[in-house]
């Protein structure tokens, strides 16, 4: 039986997003699109990470062979394109949202407080985004992403840092079929692995420098063993911990 095929990402969803916003300007200046992917939205421990690729009329169609959407690549397939990734866009940047804030606050608060510094790497490159290209179908960037928060969660979240109020189109996939999208999804998935690799040596036993903070049988035992750390998303309902 033939294996599945995949998804190979083009620029076509990007640049016609892009053409459309430069004729609704009718202007010639650039139009500065966030490409916008997450990882670590579904991990027991760490943070999450939100990974922005900018792209603009001028971008290259000429994207870096063989990038594709960060999970259907190995480890140093990845490593390998980060590097032609980060030149072939015209910025780029990754955010964070510690556990803490996970915590606190729920993954969607934590996932615009990770684009908002993100966002700030960017706008510290004098580069100000138009509109973003989000992965997924649900625009969690936008502030209604914050309706599905109780009352006093949005309350809480009001001082936090928010990312921009711009146009945002969802693209179901994208990571698979934008370039951009999937080089976002690479800077992102990089730098957090590399933060996880880190944090094994702190924490060994959860042995966070393969399953990279996801739920494995390892990670599952050690939290029956030892319980959980304060890496942990202690406001989940954490496997093998009772």
């Amino acid at each position: 039986m033939a294996g599945k095929s995949r998804i190979v990402p083009s620029r076509a969803i990007e640049k016609t997003y892009i053409e459309q916003l430069s004729a609704r300007r009718n202007s010639s200046e650039l139009v500065y699109l966030a490409a916008v992917d997450e990882v670590g939205r579904g991990a027991l421990a760490g943070p999450v990470s939100v990974g922005i690729a900018v792209v603009t009329n001028e971008t290259s169609d000429s994207f870096p062979a063989g990038l594709r959407d960060s999970k259907q690549l190995t480890a140093a397939a990845r490593e390998a394109l980060f590097e032609p990734c980060s030149q072939w866009v015209r910025a780029w940047a990754v955010g964070s949202a510690q556990p803490s804030e996970i915590n606190d606050y729920g993954i969607i608060a934590a996932l615009r407080i990770a684009a908002a510094r993100a966002v700030e790497k960017i706008e510290n490159q004098e580069i100000r985004i138009d509109a973003v290209l989000l992965d997924g179908s649900h625009n969690w960037w936008s502030p209604a992403g914050l309706f599905e928060l109780a009352a006093d969660g949005k309350a809480l979240c009001e001082n936090l840092p928010q990312p921009p109020d711009i146009e945002v189109q969802t693209v179901v996939k994208g990571d698979a079929q934008c370039a951009a999208v999937a080089a976002a999804s690479v800077f992102a998935k990089v730098q957090r692995d590399a933060y996880m690799v880190t944090l094994a040596d702190r924490y060994p036993q959860y042995h966070w420098d393969r399953n990279k903070g996801y739920s494995s049988a390892a990670h599952i035992e050690a939290l029956k063993k030892y319980g959980a750390s304060s890496s942990h998303r202690t406001a989940w309902r954490l496997p093998g911990v009772s």
